[in-house]
């Protein structure tokens, strides 16, 4: 399977993961939890199967950035968490540098 499929689904493994820790309410409810934990073992075991492939500096900016700016994004959705202008100015600064960590990647 294609490297940057897998590290797309270890990103997003790891987003679902972090929007689900408030509702782990502090690792009290057993679902929740068990989904939060699941998602995480999930994204780190394929980042160990991404380093392999990609080196590990692009793969954990990647991994990283995106998740960061993947939860920021779902967090104003799903919790009305508001993003000033700043934020989302950091945001976009965060992908452009994933974009230029990839783009300039040394093999």
């Amino acid at each position: 399977m294609n490297s940057y499929l897998l590290l797309l689904a270890a990103i997003t493994l790891e987003v679902v993961g972090t929007l689900l820790l408030p509702a782990s309410q502090g690792f009290n409810k057993l679902f929740p939890s068990v989904l939060v934990i699941g998602s995480y073992a999930a994204s780190f075991y394929l980042l160990a199967i991404v380093v392999q492939k990609l080196p590990l500096a692009v793969v954990y900016a990647s991994w990283a950035g995106l998740g960061v700016f993947s939860v920021a994004l779902c967090s104003a959705v799903f919790y009305q968490q508001a993003l000033n202008p700043p934020t989302v100015l950091g945001l976009f600064l965060i992908v452009i540098g994933v974009t230029l960590v990839n783009t300039f990647k040394i093999s």
